[in-house]
């Protein structure tokens, strides 16, 4: 994420998105760096059949979509406003030319980018040999390591997110969850997650 005291001079344009608007569809060509200024985001795939797998959530003061404007490919995902969304937006040479002026923002980049490839490994292991509890432990340890929460960590994602992350069905995601409490593994508070 750009300070905003840096992203605004260069002269960023501003655009309101609405709820379930799309900003950008999988396999368009990268033209701009988006920033959230308000609202959330999320970032899918759709396979054949129309099943939609979510690759994260963005939130205020949080930038996505990145890494097609550094590796010059087209987007891997699409990215569709969960609610109404205020976005910096910046042409990619400006952006670039920002990053070079600014290697400590471009240390931070590569910083984000390399947290996001590791969540990416561990779910993709997750998916692919791991009984549902796990990968749910396994998205939520993440979750609250990338945070740097000391203690007990708030999830703040709904069932439906945790789904949608996992690739599980929420009334799986429910089942482990309720299983999880019982074993002692998370918390529930009020219909809340903590771990």
């Amino acid at each position: 994420m750009i300070p905003v005291n840096i992203l605004e001079k260069y002269n960023p344009s501003i655009k309101t998105y609405y709820k379930d608007e799309i900003i950008f569809n999988e396999e368009d060509i990268p033209k701009f760096y988006y920033q959230l200024k308000t609202g959330k985001v999320k970032m899918f795939n759709l396979t054949e059949e129309g099943k939609e797998f979510t690759q994260g959530f963005f939130e205020k003061n949080t930038s996505f979509g990145e890494p097609p404007l550094l590796g010059t490919f087209d987007y891997p995902a699409s990215a569709m406003c969960l609610t109404e969304c205020e976005v910096y937006v910046l042409k990619k040479k400006v952006f670039l030319k920002l990053l070079k002026e600014h290697p400590d923002i471009h240390l931070k980049f590569t910083k984000i980018l390399c947290n996001r490839m590791l969540y990416k490994a561990k779910i993709m292991k997750e998916l692919s040999i791991h009984p549902p509890e796990h990968r749910i432990l396994t998205l939520l340890h993440h979750l609250k390591e990338t945070s740097k929460t000391e203690g007990l960590y708030e999830v703040q994602l709904t069932r439906q997110q945790i789904s949608d992350l996992t690739g599980l069905r929420v009334e799986t995601v429910i089942r482990a969850v309720k299983h999880l409490e019982k074993t002692k593994k998370l918390i529930l508070k009020q219909r809340k997650v903590y771990i």
